[in-house]
């Protein structure tokens, strides 16, 4: 089997309910639940608020057939199996790189019509919540077994959906799910941020399979550069824990691009990875939305932004 053939994948994309004539929130899931089974079966379902659906393709062979899959998704609307055991040691890995990713597609920077500061105001939103954000590291997939067990065994949870880290192995299917990004507005960007999610998983599974380790930093590290992510964006700096100082986030950026780029083309997905530099150029969907506020202090000229980009490419 291929490289490219091993490390499948699939996006999921929620997007939220906007009243066409007012431009707010609207609780609209059920309509749209009844309608859009019809054609998309179970492609679409509800989400945890009213006014937000999610769209999830099917299992796609590569990023090629993943963005017929997107674009297919937003337009009628609108992963990587291995052995478990050696799934928890890629996501232990893997953690390390979700700030980066995070920062890329940072998109939410209003909550309730206001400005918030953060690039990413939806990751503050569910810090709210339990059971989310950067998890720790196991040592074994026996050990990640134990803690779900512990925690349905004492009524915390009653199955391991219930854990909704940024991170995570899918209850379900034999897959790594990466949870931490904003939905981007365009499917360019989307693309290119599950091209190069699953150029990670697959360069961490090379060097796995060569017995070559990758150190694991303390999740207390890691949220130290999620919440730089959360708050600037690619405008901030990270930390880089190996050298120990602050390095501009556009440069560890292009360091991870470098880092994945003995894969991409394994995985046939050089032309959506090269996106990122378009992404670092143009900026992220929160600085977008920024600039449109800044320029014309009205929310309503914001959403026509989001749905102007949302729409791109879709004709």
């Amino acid at each position: 089997m291929s490289e490219g053939k091993l490390f499948s994948l699939g996006i999921e994309e929620e997007f939220q309910i906007i009243d066409p004539q007012t431009r707010e929130l609207k609780s609209h899931i059920q309509q749209i639940l009844e309608e859009g089974k019809m054609i998309l079966q179970e492609q679409v379902k509800a989400e945890m608020h009213q006014s937000v659906v999610e769209t999830g393709s099917n299992i796609c062979e590569n990023i090629k057939e993943a963005r017929v899959e997107v674009t297919n998704l937003r337009r009628k609307l609108a992963e990587v199996a291995d052995d478990k055991e050696k799934a928890i040691h890629v996501m232990n890995a893997a953690r390390y790189f979700l700030p980066h990713i995070f920062a890329l597609s940072t998109n939410s920077p209003f909550w309730k019509g206001r400005n918030t500061g953060f690039k990413s105001y939806r990751a503050k939103i569910f810090d709210r919540f339990p059971r989310t954000g950067i998890p720790d590291h196991f040592n074994s997939y026996g050990e990640y077994e134990s803690y779900v067990n512990l925690l349905i065994k004492t009524g915390c949870i009653d199955n391991a959906k219930r854990i909704w880290w940024d991170i995570r192995l899918h209850p379900i299917f034999d897959t790594l799910e990466v949870r931490i990004c904003d939905v981007p507005m365009r499917v360019d960007e989307t693309i290119a941020l599950a091209a190069l999610i699953q150029a990670v998983i697959a360069k961490l599974y090379k060097l796995l399979k060569q017995n070559l380790g990758f150190r694991l930093y303390r999740r207390l590290y890691i949220n130290e550069n999620k919440w730089r992510a959360s708050r600037y964006g690619l405008e901030g700096k990270m930390i880089d824990f190996g050298k120990q100082s602050e390095v501009p986030t556009p440069d560890l950026i292009h360091e991870l691009l470098a880092f994945v780029d003995d894969v991409v083309d394994e995985l046939g997905s050089r032309e959506e990875i090269n996106y990122v530099h378009e992404i670092l150029k143009m900026g992220t969907g929160a600085r977008r939305q920024l600039k449109v506020w800044n320029d014309t202090a009205s929310m309503e000229k914001v959403v026509d932004l989001i749905i102007e980009e949302t729409n791109m490419g879709l004709r």
